[in-house]
């Protein structure tokens, strides 16, 4: 039978459930794999890949093996997006083959490191590049250039909490904006080719070093993260199916080939020395290129960079709402705010009656750990700004991406354990096992490999994640806590409804 989860009836809504709703189109889906990708990395990776892999032509061999590592990875997240419709990413495919537990560490480090650490080191960009036209022979100010990025999380948590739709007419214009940024720097480095400035173009100085080759693919991969995001709201997208895939083939090969041709441009343009010796490529080519110009660089990548902090709010909110509502792993609800499910004028006067705060007896939060899940976007808009207080975060970024990837190998393991212990499931989509297989081996070597070649950040990573063990068995898998802390949980549930003005999804549950 149909069960419904709270009444939140009125005139005029009667009819309408309580989830999250198909908006978002393929050109949507489009934008936000290219929105995510885009964004600080292009202007900060190239240097990183250059000084691991040692010469320009060792580190263009590095940029197209990432994005042949994001085309197949996507290809496989393509099967299991359509497999797994439900939102959430990595989390819903590691809960569906292993459990809650492993599923539940994935989502605690996506909570307390990945999410917050990506948003803040791409909002802090974004606030460099529009301070720094005005410091033209010193660095802006640290502490405006904090504020800037503080300012930036908050106006796009804000955006995202209110709107779906404002958040994805800010992600499709910034696109556009980013991508007709990229094409300027590109065309002007083709001109330069054709030009013969081809010097910088050697092997020279190559570091054959196996450990440097996989750290110089993390600072490439950085500037590719983003490319499984769209599996985050498949249960948003408009006949997932079909669009999926699409934005998938044909998202990728944009990013790949606008990164690819961005770093040839940088490298028809400045020296290996001049690179290695910049904190911002970009605003270098631009002093180079275009002299009176040069403004337009920080400004398109200030542009780019605010739609990356968009996309990135955008699918957190949609992997901890799945994982809300996953009984066997969290609380016994999640929510869903009521002006972003039912936006029609005749509902922005809804007013809740006495019986739907009665949540205590079934509806009530059971695990403290997760409390916040109501409103989980602002949770990681201000987890971020508290990021902003320190200045190592390019140590974070270090140790993010082994967290990253060590995510990215459960997903892929996970695709590989259901064909083998559940074939009977719906795919419509589903590859030769070659390709997950490939996959698999190339996300262990970026997983063991780094263990020796950046020890330190490698071993922190590892604590992080199992920093959420004792979380999960206090949070979740004690089940008979006390009375009196579940009485306490419950007030903070009822009075978070309140404040946030946000419901219960309605589910579908059949009797046994």
């Amino acid at each position: 039978m149909k069960k419904k989860a709270l009444d939140t009836s009125s005139e005029g809504s009667e009819n309408e459930k309580v989830q999250l709703k198909r908006t978002i189109t393929l050109f949507n889906g489009v934008a936000i794999i290219v929105g995510s990708i885009v964004g600080s990395g292009i202007f900060v990776s190239p240097k990183g890949v250059l000084a691991e892999a040692g010469s320009f032509g060792a580190a263009l061999v590095i940029w197209i093996m990432c994005g042949f590592l994001s085309l197949i990875g996507a290809l496989c997240y393509a099967e299991l997006g359509t497999t797994i419709t439900r939102s959430g990413g990595d989390y819903a495919y590691i809960l569906d083959a292993f459990g809650p537990c492993l599923a539940f560490l994935q989502l605690w480090v996506n909570l307390i490191i990945i999410r917050p650490t990506a948003q803040a080191v791409v909002s802090l960009t974004f606030a460099y590049y529009v301070l720094q036209p005005g410091f033209e022979t010193c660095d802006p100010p640290k502490i405006a250039v904090r504020f800037l990025a503080a300012i930036c999380i908050s106006i796009l948590t804000f955006i995202n909490v209110y709107s779906v739709r404002a958040a994805t007419r800010i992600q499709d214009v910034f696109t556009i904006a980013k991508i007709l940024a990229l094409i300027i720097i590109t065309l002007t480095g083709l001109v330069m080719i054709g030009q013969g400035e081809v010097e910088y173009f050697t092997f020279e100085n190559t570091n054959a070093d196996v450990g440097k080759m996989s750290l110089a693919l993390y600072s490439g991969l950085f500037a590719y993260a983003g490319w499984n995001f769209l599996n985050f709201v498949t249960e948003e997208m408009i006949d997932p199916y079909k669009n999926l895939p699409r934005a998938i083939y044909i998202s990728i090969p944009i990013v790949s080939f606008v990164y690819v041709m961005a770093n040839v441009a940088y490298m028809t343009i400045i020296s290996p020395r001049e690179m290695l010796e910049s904190n911002a490529v970009a605003v270098t080519f631009g002093d180079k290129v275009f002299g009176v110009m040069a403004w337009i660089v920080p400004v398109f990548v200030s542009l780019s960079t605010f739609g990356g902090v968009n996309g990135l709010l955008f699918t957190s909110g949609r992997l901890f709402f799945v994982g809300a509502r996953e009984s066997d792993i969290s609380s016994r609800v999640q929510f869903a705010v009521m002006h972003f499910i039912f936006p029609h004028e005749s509902n922005r006067d809804i007013k809740f009656s006495s019986n739907v705060w009665q949540l205590r007896s079934k509806m009530y939060c059971t695990d403290f750990s997760l409390i916040i899940l109501f409103n989980i976007i602002t949770f990681q808009g201000g987890l971020s700004i508290l990021m902003l207080i320190t200045d190592d975060v390019f140590f974070l970024i270090n140790y993010m991406s082994f967290v990253q990837w060590l995510s990215v190998g459960m997903s892929i393991a996970a695709l590989l354990y259901l064909r083998y212990a559940r074939p009977e499931m719906y795919r419509p989509i589903k590859f030769n096992l070659v390709i997950p297989i490939t996959f698999l081996l190339c996300v262990i070597f970026l997983l063991v490999v780094p263990l020796y070649a950046a020890t330190e950040q490698t071993g922190m990573a590892l604590l992080m994640v199992l920093s959420g063990l004792p979380v999960y068995v206090l949070g979740v898998k004690w089940k008979s806590k006390p009375k009196s802390v579940r009485q306490f949980i419950a007030s903070c549930t009822i009075l978070g409804q309140k404040c946030c003005n946000v419901v219960a999804q309605e589910t579908e549950v059949k009797d046994s």
